[in-house]
């Protein structure tokens, strides 16, 4: 079943703009340099991002969005737990992300799975 990944971030007070944008690039990057240990090749299905452009004011500090895309929950722990490229990104922003909020769901469930008991 698909994962959508999002990942929201603020970025810490005076960080170069400069600074900002080469974070927005390294993480839509990922989508070409995370590869799949078994094919060696792209598994990151989807990925886009941008600063927010929200007029209601819910934002709580939130400045930029990210969306990615996995096929299977197999790929998105390898993901989080061991791919190479994503680990070295997540190090890299260290000092220069104040918040990260991260919400995954798969589109069309609503409801989480009820183990069901005879």
């Amino acid at each position: 079943m698909a994962i959508v990944h999002t990942v929201m971030f603020s970025f810490k007070p005076l960080i170069p703009r400069e600074e900002v944008d080469g974070v927005c690039e390294r993480m839509l990057a990922l989508k070409d340099n995370c590869l799949h240990p078994q094919t060696n090749k792209p598994y990151v299905k989807m990925a886009m991002g941008g600063i927010d452009n929200s007029p209601e004011g819910m934002q709580e500090g939130i400045t930029h969005v990210f969306v990615s895309e996995f096929e299977s929950d197999a790929d998105r722990k390898y993901y989080l737990e061991e791919d190479k490229a994503h680990l070295a990104f997540v190090n890299s922003i260290e000092g220069i992300v104040e918040k990260a909020q991260v919400v995954d769901f798969s589109p069309g469930v609503f409801t989480e799975p009820h183990e069901h008991t005879n």
